[in-house]
């Protein structure tokens, strides 16, 4: 067992916060979600790859059981805009693409957050990945995925969204965020931006 005096001091380190979940993992058979988790994470890597993000710009996968977490690097060669203007769009495109004539489509919810994480011996961690995750399990967000056919709902933070959707970057429709929610993460009031990318 640790003590205080063994933990090495922890730093914040700046990324952004991509997590994803596969939507009905809770009453699928182990075989069903072996094959879908394996589909999500091959979708992901080639939309992240397609959309610009190399794996030198990312961490390696942390695994959610119901889906990846990427954590992406700051850069100027793959800024945050193209989250929504490209990695959203690709990914789904390949969605639609591995669920034609699938008896058991695929769908997925994305939340994409910014802020500072730690890490230490175990893994990845704090506050912000906090928020990406309470974010994605809302409520709010998993209803909007029922009633919708498509097979990819995005929620990105009030930080996404103040900083690069209310802009209307070239690609970005800031009126096609809605504010469904709505929960307190440490203390703090945190609203999430629901899209249904088309």
């Amino acid at each position: 067992m640790s003590t205080l005096s063994s933990i090495q001091p922890i730093y914040p380190i700046p990324r952004v916060i991509l997590v994803a979940a596969i939507q009905g993992t809770a009453v699928s058979t182990n075989s069903v979600k072996a094959h879908q988790r394996s589909d999500t994470y091959d979708l992901f890597e080639q939309a992240l790859l397609d959309s610009g993000s190399t794996t030198d710009l990312r961490d390696r996968y942390v695994d959610r059981v119901d889906g990846p977490m990427a954590l992406l690097h700051p850069s100027d060669s793959f800024p945050k805009t193209w989250l929504l203007t490209r990695f959203a769009p690709r990914l789904r495109a390949l969605l639609d693409e591995r669920n034609a004539g699938e008896r058991q489509p695929l769908r997925l919810a994305v939340a994409i957050h910014s802020g500072d994480v730690a890490c230490d011996y175990a893994g990845w961690f704090g506050e912000e990945i906090e928020i990406a995750n309470r974010l994605l399990a809302a409520p709010a967000l998993k209803a909007r995925l029922q009633q919708t056919s498509s097979p990819l709902v995005l929620v990105v933070s009030e930080q996404i969204h103040r900083s690069v959707v209310r802009h209307g970057y070239d690609g970005i429709d800031a009126g096609a965020f809605t504010p469904l929610i709505e929960l307190r993460v440490a203390g703090l009031q945190c609203r999430g931006w629901v899209h249904v990318p088309g």
